[in-house]
């Protein structure tokens, strides 16, 4: 299984931005999917998670500004970025607990990040 993030890019503040991860290789099923950021110096936090049936939470900082959703058909998380600000300036990486098959044929259940895409709002 693999995650690949894109999206991200060079923004000035109060701009927006569409981060989109998808999800691919012998996948049955993902359950939560959501998305973090890493400032330089500083620990990767939560910003926003997206549960299998839709529910979400947003961390505080984030809350009327992103808005995270999914297409379960295409195995893909999206977090649209609003009123951007230049503290929202970081690496932001996609996660997703996703119940795939073994090369046994079993089927076993892993959390999986992507690679990162950068993100930076100038002021």
């Amino acid at each position: 299984v693999q995650l690949q993030a894109s999206g991200g890019g060079l923004v000035q503040a109060g701009g927006s931005l569409r981060l989109s991860c998808v999800a691919s290789g012998s996948i049955f099923n993902i359950n939560g999917m959501a998305w973090y950021h890493q400032a330089p110096g500083k620990q990767r936090e939560l910003v926003a998670a997206i549960t299998s049936t839709g529910s979400t939470n947003y961390a505080e900082s984030v809350k009327g500004r992103f808005t995270i959703s999914r297409d379960n058909a295409k195995n893909t998380v999206y977090l649209q970025m609003n009123s951007l600000k230049p503290e929202d300036t970081a690496v932001y990486y996609c996660a997703a607990d996703v119940v795939a098959y073994a090369p046994t044929g079993e089927l076993t259940e892993n959390g999986y990040w992507g690679r990162g895409t950068q993100v930076t709002v100038s002021s």
